[in-house]
């Protein structure tokens, strides 16, 4: 049974953007999102209405501000009204000054003529006083022409307002007027409404939007054009609401009113709204609501897919992978826990790998036994060619003529290196392969072994590379090599003895194969005879080249040079051993 540890929860903890995790989550995020931008519309219309809703405040604000500044100009009016019939009399000076002392707000009362000229006042100081020349004066002009109340900023008292009412004769022809002076201060807003928001400040402005009194000027010295409009759209009981920005750059929404008639107006300023402000805390809450039933399901998703399919995936890949590598054996047992499709594609696989495992075994069977027919064939035919060597080696001793008993012998030898070719291959592991290297010791060993006790002593040395050769390339190396020391025994050690040095190198994609003696040299040896006509047809079969070289010390070196068949398999060379 398979069994998994952390690695392919490690695995899991890295997704591909191309797996089935992160599209099954993209999917699953683009099917929420119409629900989240209907979240965020919904907020924003909620946005546009707190915002309207904080303009109407704003408005309502400064028309409940506006309301005792509106209660005492009223009054003022009523006094003034109550005031105009009466004519100008000793007593009209004491009256006027009784009247001021008894009212709260007034600082001063005076009457005018028909042409402008000061009838009596109450007493006060002249910074007070309405000018004593006032026919010229744009407000009293005003009255001359028909208006019934007029209030304008007292022309020599800025910080004071007066408040001027039309006195008629019985059939309505112009008498003259009767003024009040008010202190602007005494008209100031209040702006300690619970309503208003945080940082609110309120002013009086005239017709023109020129500030007249206000908590904090700064705040109402509008940059743009918006502040001069604003007044007219009052006057015609239209919302004066509108945002821009102070002269220190800050923006703030501003809500006006009609004070008094069209001389007089209450202007209020709240800062605008941020997006972590008050009136905005309420959307911004129900935006987070979808956003995180938006993000909880995504990452349900997420977790679902991986609980669900991807950790099966992972796990059928690695049975997958394991069959790759050529282990059957094991079976997915673990996914009879998982959903139906994946137990489906599970039992797929399982079924597949005792599939391949019952084909393997037949195949390695039927490979067993063709091995083992094979084996068997190499060790007959070893057997013949043994057989043939040893009749040939009975018939060489049988024949008297020196020239018969070499060709037998030299046949012989061929036989020999044949036969060995063959045990070597049912003796390896793989019989369609042989290492070169032992296969070369063994054959050098023969054909010296051979001639020991026909003549003198000959001496032998093997160094060769590890090179994996098949049958086909290995026949042809091992008769040019008997063809090679067969040479040297005829010309290099008759009748003396001598060293034989056999040399393999496999230098990348060239090998050669050199066969060294210690002779006299080339001498005048037959560059014509069979030998040599033999490692010729020989060096042919292997695509290579043969020549007889005159060795650096003396004697001569058979040289064989061929394309390599086969990348070495082991070391390069192993020392030199002696027979």
């Amino acid at each position: 049974m398979l069994r998994f540890g952390r690695p392919w929860a490690r695995k899991l903890g890295r997704p591909s953007v191309q797996g089935i995790r992160f599209r099954m989550g993209l999917a699953m995020a683009a099917a929420l999102l119409p629900i989240l931008v209907l979240s965020g519309v919904q907020t924003q219309a909620e946005f546009r209405r707190q915002a309207d809703d904080r303009r109407i405040d704003l408005q309502l604000a400064a028309e409940r501000s506006a309301t005792e500044a509106k209660a005492r100009i009223d009054s003022t009016v009523v006094l003034l009204q109550a005031l105009a019939p009466e004519a100008a009399g000793f007593y009209c000076e004491p009256r006027l000054t009784a009247l001021v002392s008894r009212l709260d707000g007034l600082s001063a009362l005076q009457r005018y003529s028909a042409t402008g000229e000061p009838v009596c006042a109450s007493r006060s100081s002249d910074s007070e006083r309405p000018s004593a020349e006032v026919r010229s004066q744009d407000w009293y002009q005003r009255l001359r022409n028909g208006e019934d109340v007029v209030m304008v900023r007292a022309p020599d008292a800025p910080e004071s307002l007066i408040v001027a009412v039309r006195s008629e004769r019985p059939l309505g022809a112009f008498q003259g007027a009767i003024a009040a002076v008010i202190p602007l201060t005494a008209l100031q807003p209040d702006i300690q409404d619970p309503a208003l928001p945080t940082g609110s400040q309120a002013a009086l402005t005239d017709a023109d939007g020129r500030v007249l009194v206000a908590t904090d000027t700064s705040t109402f010295a509008i940059v743009d054009d918006k502040g001069a409009t604003w007044t007219r759209r009052a006057q015609q009981g239209q919302a004066a609401l509108f945002e821009a920005r102070d002269a220190k750059g800050r923006r703030h929404v501003y809500a006006g009113t009609n004070l008094a008639g069209r001389d007089l107006f209450v202007l209020l300023a709240a800062p605008t709204s941020g997006l972590l402000s008050w009136a905005r805390l309420n959307p911004i809450g129900t935006f987070l609501l979808p956003l995180a039933a938006w993000l909880v399901a995504f990452l349900a998703v997420m977790l679902l897919s991986e609980r669900i399919v991807i950790r099966w995936l992972v796990y059928l890949e690695r049975v997958a992978s394991i069959y790759a590598k050529g282990r059957f054996s094991v079976r997915p047992v673990q996914a009879e826990h998982a959903p139906a499709e994946i137990r489906t594609l599970a039992r797929t696989l399982g079924a597949l790998g005792e599939t391949i495992t019952t084909r393997d075994k037949a195949l390695l069977d039927s490979l067993d036994e063709k091995d083992a027919l094979m084996r068997e064939i190499h060790h007959r035919v070893k057997n013949n060619l043994q057989i043939i060597s040893s009749l040939l080696s009975m018939q060489q001793r049988a024949v008297t003529d020196p020239a018969a008993r070499s060709a037998l012998g030299d046949t012989r030898q061929r036989i020999t290196a044949l036969a060995l070719i063959y045990r070597t291959l049912y003796q390896s592991e793989d019989i369609r392969e042989a290492d070169s290297r032992t296969f070369l010791t063994e054959l050098v060993g023969q054909l010296i072994a051979g001639e020991a006790m026909r003549g003198p002593l000959v001496t032998s040395s093997v160094e060769a590379d590890a090179l994996i050769i098949d049958p086909d390339r290995l026949a042809p190396v091992a008769l040019w090599l008997v063809e090679a020391v067969s040479n040297a025994q005829k010309h290099a050690f008759a009748g003396r003895g001598g060293d034989l040095k056999v040399r393999f190198k496999v230098a990348g994609d060239t090998s050669v194969l050199e066969v060294q003696d210690d002779g006299p040299g080339m001498g005048d040896r037959d560059s014509t005879g069979v030998g040599r006509t033999l490692m010729s047809a020989f060096a042919k079969q292997l695509r290579g080249q043969a020549e007889m070289l005159e060795a650096p010390g003396g004697g001569s070196i058979a040289r064989l040079t061929f394309p390599t068949p086969e990348a070495p398999q082991a070391g390069h060379s192993t020392p030199p051993s002696r027979a």
